[in-house]
């Protein structure tokens, strides 16, 4: 499987650009699940009300995380549900592996997690022998494709029904055809003996409801309810920041995460499942395992300024508004949690060394925090990573030019006389780069300003104007 990593982020992005078919996928998908979310946001008068409420109660759990999941724990526990405790990704994996080969299983069925896919749980167990077989829709193509997800609500959002035709005929030699009904239903058809034949079934969670120790899972296509129910073992891999107090907050979050994330009213199917089967009658797995993953969530939790990030409900809908993966999709990021909210995830689940180049990948246009389904202020926690990067010397590489520059520019902007003359100096010089009435792509440009060379290569820069405000001003006084 081809991976491009966080470290090369500004290459990744740069081969995202030159993509024309990618951008235009993109631009589709983004556009249409953003009017949908606007649409579906009108359809509630209490829209912010939801929103304050869905933060306020984040707010509290990530206080009192420690309590809650304790709470949580003994709850699901008194139901039959087995706990481990995964303090990182190897760790979380072990168990999992370990589970399955205790059981002497051998074919595995999976419904979308973000989680595992964080923990690259498929591939440790295929290094244990043990066959894993994605469920949902997207998740399996990407998997024939030998590809990560590149959105966090639809992981196949970067390829095209042609692409995916072209994949199917060569991977499960279906007739060559874009009619998608036929893509869907060869899909369900090659998926459904997998089902039957599974000897354990693994899932995420969306919620995890402490007051009645429930896991609550949403979907669409009904995968989750299969994975959870046939096989004889379902195993739930939940990050610790999942928690919700009680089975009341559900309805808000399920108005929110919907609306905001497809722009549907509701899923198509909730899946509360609270621990195991009681009867032979009844629903449900033999075996329930929940793996509580920490993964770098405590570090998160530690400051009052990141701990803000683990309110993530894993909506999308930053993703969508962004100018920046609208342009260049999940895979530049080199990570599972890409767009805004990868930007800000995982510099501090997996450290600032290997992803800093992350958290400047963005404008800072806010639209991210506009449309968080939980307030969360994204644009506030980029700066943060951005000082801590900053500060920290050893992520940063400036050249003695950079240097230079930005210590000229300190003594300007700190000194009005030397400001007001850089200014008239600027008014007279930029006449040779003004083409058109803009700053343009001007030759020769490289050997004098490199930055500006880099800035105007994809967009017009405006010259200064003739006057400064403070002239004006006083002009407009003069004539009054």
């Amino acid at each position: 499987m081809n991976h491009v990593t966080s470290e090369t982020f500004d290459e990744n992005a740069r081969a995202a650009l030159a993509d024309s078919q990618l951008r235009g996928a993109l631009r589709n998908v983004t556009s249409l699940f953003g009017q949908r979310r606007l649409a579906a946001a009108r359809s509630l008068d209490n829209w912010e009300d939801l929103r304050n409420q869905a933060r306020a109660i984040k707010d509290d759990v990530l206080l009192h995380l420690d309590s809650y999941l304790e709470q949580f724990v003994a709850n699901a526990e008194s139901r039959g549900a087995q706990f481990h405790w995964a303090q990182d990704a190897a760790e979380a994996n072990a168990i999992i592996c370990e589970l399955a080969s205790k059981r002497g299983a051998r074919t595995i069925v999976k419904s979308k997690s973000m989680t595992t896919e964080e923990t690259h749980l498929n591939t440790a167990l295929e290094a244990a022998d043990i066959q894993v077989v994605e469920t949902d829709l997207g998740e399996y193509i990407i998997q024939l494709a030998e590809e990560t997800p590149s959105h966090i609500i639809a992981p196949a959002i970067h390829k095209t029904k042609y692409q995916i035709a072209a994949l199917f005929t060569q991977e499960l030699g279906m007739p060559p055809t874009d009619d998608i009904a036929k893509l869907t239903s060869t899909a369900r058809f090659t998926l459904r003996d997998r089902f039957a034949a599974a000897d354990i079934g693994i899932s995420g969670v969306n919620f995890g409801i402490a007051e009645t120790g429930t896991i609550l899972i949403v979907e669409n296509e009904g995968n989750i309810r299969l994975t959870t129910s046939l096989p004889r073992v379902h195993i739930a891999v939940m990050g610790i920041e999942k928690i919700i107090p009680r089975f009341a907050d559900a309805d808000i979050f399920l108005k929110l995460l919907p609306r905001s994330g497809t722009g549907q009213r509701l899923t198509t199917y909730q899946s509360f499942i609270t621990g195991t089967k009681t009867s032979h009658e009844s629903e449900g797995p033999e075996e329930l395992h929940v793996v509580l993953l920490d993964n770098g969530r405590s570090r998160m939790l530690a400051h009052p300024v990141t701990r803000q990030s683990l309110a993530c409900i894993r909506c999308g809908a930053c993703l969508n508004v962004c100018p920046v993966y609208q342009q260049i999709g999940g895979h530049a990021y080199g990570s599972v949690y890409p767009g805004p909210i990868g930007a800000v995830i995982t510099p501090q689940l997996i450290g600032l060394e290997k992803t800093q180049q992350l958290p400047y990948a963005s404008s800072l246009c806010g639209a991210c925090r506009e449309v968080c389904p939980v307030k969360i202020d994204i644009p506030r926690l980029l700066l943060h990573l951005r000082s801590e990067i900053t500060e920290n010397g050893s992520h940063v590489k400036r050249s003695a030019s950079e240097r230079a520059a930005f210590k000229l520019w300190r003594i300007t902007m700190t000194k009005p006389w030397l400001y007001k003359l850089s200014a008239r100096l600027g008014r007279i010089f930029q006449g040779v780069l003004i083409r058109k009435g803009k700053i343009g792509k001007v030759k020769g440009i490289a050997r004098v300003a490199t930055p500006l060379r880099a800035w105007t290569s994809n967009r017009d820069l405006r010259p200064i104007e003739r006057q400064s405000f403070r002239e004006v001003w006083r002009a407009s006084l003069r004539k009054n």
